[in-house]
């Protein structure tokens, strides 16, 4: 029987969705974020800019507007000394995407991420976790998103555990989970990023794949073992740095000119092409990859090669 879930519906016709990330490092590129905290405060102090990125995103040619609640959670908010606006700007990041969303005829997609409380083998610490992952996810459930990503994380424990809220509290909402693509080519709770994602697509996840950690380059070998190992729709959202395998992630990236880590404020020594992109977006489509986007250092210009 045929879904009635649009993101579902479409995965199904078309087998290929284009999301676009990136929101934290393009704002920070633009003066409205710092580096280091990467709070979204912008969604409650700059509305306007955050309705023009998403436009902007759907015009490259995104299929979805993602809300922008990458480090929304409570756990950020309370290091920064702002908990009391957790709320507030969650459902004005959804309110927003909503409204893009809407007006462009695209899908909306809510948004959980990795949160920094998550301690392996540790009860009380997952419990205060799922609470993050809980309110986050019914907030976008309100807003009538179309999926929920869950994305950015380097253990697979606590992407099981975003996987397990969204089924519990999402009310039937579908799941896209995306890994950390690190350096040590595994979860760091040990799993392959193929085994890891093969069990999170057996335990419901809609979608499953790798974001973040590394750009074109070095994130396609990992993707062709995930491939091999899932039966169902793969991610895959590298971030825009040239990341080889002496430097497999933009965390290891060193500036040539000064041999120092370019990371966080000089990773612009170290953009993609449009070459590069180009090239991407073919090894996907060859691949089978059905759910393709870009990470941190995503800009319209480089959305509009995977898009065509």
């Amino acid at each position: 029987m045929e879904s009635s879930n649009r993101f579902l519906q479409k995965l199904s016709k078309d087998k290929k969705v284009v999301v676009a990330e990136g929101y934290l490092f393009e704002f920070e590129r633009r003066g409205y974020l710092k580096a280091g905290a990467f709070v979204p405060e912008v969604v409650l102090d700059h509305p306007d800019l955050v309705k023009a990125l998403h436009e902007e995103f759907v015009h490259a040619g995104s299929d979805a507007v993602l809300a922008f609640t990458y480090y929304a959670h409570r756990e950020k908010l309370r290091v920064i000394g702002k908990e009391d606006v957790l709320e507030t700007m969650n459902k004005k990041a959804l309110a927003i995407a909503k409204e893009v969303a809407t007006a462009t005829g695209t899908l909306l997609a809510g948004n959980i991420c990795n949160t920094t409380a998550y301690v392996r083998g540790d009860e009380k610490a997952k419990e205060t976790v799922k609470s993050m992952f809980k309110e986050q996810v019914e907030w976008a459930v309100e807003a009538e998103v179309d999926f929920i990503v869950a994305e950015t994380f380097n253990e697979f424990g606590e992407a099981l555990l975003a996987l397990e809220t969204i089924k519990a509290f999402g009310k039937g909402t579908p799941a896209v989970i995306t890994l950390s693509a690190g350096a040590r080519d595994a979860t760091f709770d040990g799993f392959s990023y193929a085994e890891a994602c093969q069990k999170l697509e057996e335990a419901g996840a809609a979608v499953v794949g790798l974001n973040c950690g590394r750009g074109p380059e070095t994130i396609m070998p990992l993707m062709r073992e995930v491939r091999k190992a899932c039966k169902g729709p793969v991610a895959c959202l590298p971030v825009l740095y040239r990341t080889t395998d002496q430097y497999k992630t933009m965390q290891s990236l060193v500036d040539p000119k000064t041999g120092r880590k370019s990371f966080p404020v000089d990773l612009p020594a170290h953009f993609v092409s449009r070459t590069d992109v180009l090239k991407f977006s073919q090894e996907c489509k060859d691949l089978g990859v059905e759910y393709v986007g870009l990470c941190c250092g995503n800009s319209s210009h480089y959305m509009r090669i995977v898009a065509e």
